[in-house]
């Protein structure tokens, strides 16, 4: 299943968020991976800063994997350099962080 997600970027942390995800912490990519996750892209719109995120999960629970991924050592690591880069949506659903978008069209 491809799923997608948005989230604001703060202005003054655009370079920073860029260099760290220049160099993911190898790590945090193998904990993602470990959990199903594939072809996971974010992209910059600028003025907006606004992040875009999609990628592929290739097993039966996301939510499952989703908190794997969070409950990793490392990965709660990464998300305190990254996460006062973010400036989460007002409008996302209690819980979230990033906010989930739906799915309306895909062509492969």
């Amino acid at each position: 299943m491809r799923y997608g997600m948005i989230i604001g970027l703060h202005a003054d942390k655009i370079d920073e968020y860029k260099a760290l995800h220049a160099k993911v912490w190898p790590d945090v990519l193998a904990a993602i991976s470990r959990n199903g996750v594939r072809n996971f892209t974010i992209f910059l719109r600028e003025p907006e800063n606004l992040l875009f995120g999609v990628f592929d999960y290739d097993g039966d629970d996301y939510a499952e994997a989703a908190r794997r991924i969070d409950a990793d050592p490392v990965t709660q690591q990464w998300y305190k350099v990254t996460e006062p880069c973010q400036k989460p949506l007002p409008s996302r659903s209690d819980g979230e962080w990033w906010s989930f978008m739906e799915n309306v069209f895909h062509l492969d």
